[in-house]
C-alpha cells in the first residue's frame, strides 16, 4: 500500500449534516455558514477579526494591497520575506506593485531574524513571517525587530492552524495573519482561508473588496429590513473572493477536531523524532523553539542526495514531498539568487516526510527505517 504525504481526514457525517443544514435553508454561499465560522475562529485564536474568504492566497494577496494603500506605500517600496515558502507567500508582493527581498532562513526553516535586520533599508515597510511546517521559529524575535523598526508585520501562517507560542496563538502581534483551510492543510476543507486583520477599519475594506468593492454584501441585504435594503454602493474596484456556507460548513466541523488532531501530529512527529535521534550526523531536522507548540503540518529532515533518497523511498511506496525550492531560482526572483546561502543549502537537501492522521505508529517505523537504511547506504558509497 502506497504511503502518501498528506491523506486529509473529514469527520464526514458532521460534514454532511451542516451541509445538509445549508442546502434545506436555501443558503449555500456568503453568510450564514461563514459568519458562524469567522465568530468561531475569533473565539478560538482570540483574534479581533476574522474574514472567510475563498482561498489563503487571495488573503495573502489582500492583506498586502489592504496595507499599501493604507499606509501610504510607494510602487517599488519593500517587504522583506522568506525564500522558503510556497509560492504565494511572495507572488502577494509585486501583485501590489511592491519588491519581494528576500532574507535568510536559519535551522528552524524560518526567518533568520539577523538576516532580516541585514536587509532593511530605507524602503523597508513591513516583514512577511511564514511559519512553515507550523513552526513559529524565532516569531517573537521578529515581532521585536517591526516594532523598533516601525515596520508592519504579516504572518503567514498557512500552516500553523493550532500552533502556540508560550500558550498563545500567535498573530495578535501582526498587522495581518493568513491561515489556510486547503484541502491537505491540519483544518482541511476543499479550499479555503481566513484573513485576520488587527484594525477594523482593514476588515471592513477587506470584505467590501472581497465582494467587488460592494459596500452591502447579499447576506446583510437580505437580513435587514426596508424598502431600500437592495440599495448599495460600489467603493472598490474588487474580486469575489470570500468564502461560501458549504465549506464554512466542512470548516466549522474540522474545528472542532482540530486541536486532538494537532496533538496526533506531535506524536507523529516524536515517534520520527525517537527514530531519527541516533543519526543526527545524517539525518538533521528542524529545530523547534521549546515554547513553540506546532500544529506538525509538516515534518522536515535535511539529507545528502536528496533526490535519490526521494527516489529509492518511492520505490518502497512512499511518497514525501520537498517543502520549498529556494524562490529566488525562480527567474522572476532570480535578483536575490546567492543572497541567501542557508536557504539555498535546505532547497537542495530538504524532504517532507509523510505526515498526517492516517499514520499509524507501525507506518512511521517503515518510513523511517527505509529513510535511515537508504541514508545509509549513500553514505558509504
Amino acid at each position: 500500500m502506497a504511503i502518501q504525504l498528506f491523506t486529509p481526514k473529514f469527520e464526514v457525517q458532521e460534514c454532511l449534516n451542516e451541509i445538509q443544514e445549508c442546502l434545506e435553508k436555501g443558503w449555500t454561499g456568503l453568510g450564514f455558514k461563514t459568519v458562524q465560522l469567522e465568530e468561531k475562529w475569533k473565539r478560538y485564536t482570540g483574534l479581533p477579526f476574522a474574514y472567510y474568504m475563498n482561498s489563503a492566497t487571495i488573503g495573502l494577496n489582500f492583506a498586502v494591497e489592504i496595507l499599501k494603500e493604507q499606509n501610504g506605500w510607494e510602487d517599488g517600496d519593500e517587504i522583506i520575506t522568506t525564500p522558503i515558502t510556497f509560492i504565494s507567500t511572495n507572488h502577494a508582493i509585486p501583485r501590489a506593485g511592491l519588491k519581494a527581498v528576500f532574507a535568510d532562513i536559519d535551522n528552524t526553516m524560518c526567518l533568520n531574524p539577523e538576516s532580516v535586520k541585514e536587509r532593511i533599508t530605507e524602503k523597508t515597510r513591513a516583514v512577511i513571517f511564514v511559519g512553515i511546517g507550523g513552526n513559529a521559529g524565532h516569531y517573537d524575535d521578529i515581532v521585536r525587530i517591526c516594532k523598533e523598526r516601525g515596520l508592519r508585520l504579516i504572518l503567514d501562517a498557512a500552516h500553523m492552524a493550532g500552533t502556540r507560542v508560550s500558550g498563545k496563538m500567535p498573530g495578535h502581534e501582526a498587522d495581518a495573519v493568513i491561515y489556510s483551510f486547503q484541502a491537505v492543510k491540519n483544518l482541511p476543507t476543499a479550499d479555503s482561508g481566513m484573513l485576520c486583520f488587527k484594525d477594523g477599519k482593514l476588515d471592513e475594506i477587506a470584505r467590501k473588496k472581497g465582494w467587488l468593492g460592494i459596500n452591502k454584501d447579499t447576506y446583510t441585504r437580505t437580513t435587514n429590513s426596508g424598502n431600500y435594503k437592495w440599495r448599495y454602493d460600489v467603493e472598490y474596484i474588487g474580486e469575489k473572493a470570500h468564502g461560501n456556507s458549504v465549506i464554512a460548513a466542512i470548516a466549522i466541523v474540522q474545528l472542532r477536531y482540530l486541536d486532538r488532531d494537532n496533538a496526533y501530529r506531535r506524536q507523529i512527529a516524536r515517534w520520527y523524532q525517537e527514530r531519527f535521534a541516533q543519526y543526527a550526523g545524517r539525518i538533521k531536522l528542524a529545530d523547534i523553539p521549546k515554547n513553540c507548540e506546532s500544529s506538525s503540518h509538516l515534518f522536515q529532515i535535511l539529507v545528502e542526495n536528496r533526490d535519490e533518497v526521494i527516489v529509492n523511498l518511492n520505490r518502497h511506496g512512499i511518497y514525501p514531498g520537498v517543502h520549498y525550492a529556494d524562490n529566488t531560482l525562480y527567474q522572476m526572483y532570480a535578483y536575490d539568487r546567492g543572497k541567501c546561502p542557508y536557504a539555498a543549502y535546505v532547497s537542495e537537501h530538504i524532504l517532507s516526510l509523510p505526515m498526517h492522521l492516517q499514520l499509524s505508529y507501525d507506518d512511521v517505523q517503515f518510513i523511517s527505517d527505509r529513510v535511515i537504511e537508504i541514508v545509509n547506504e549513500f553514505s558509504q558509497t
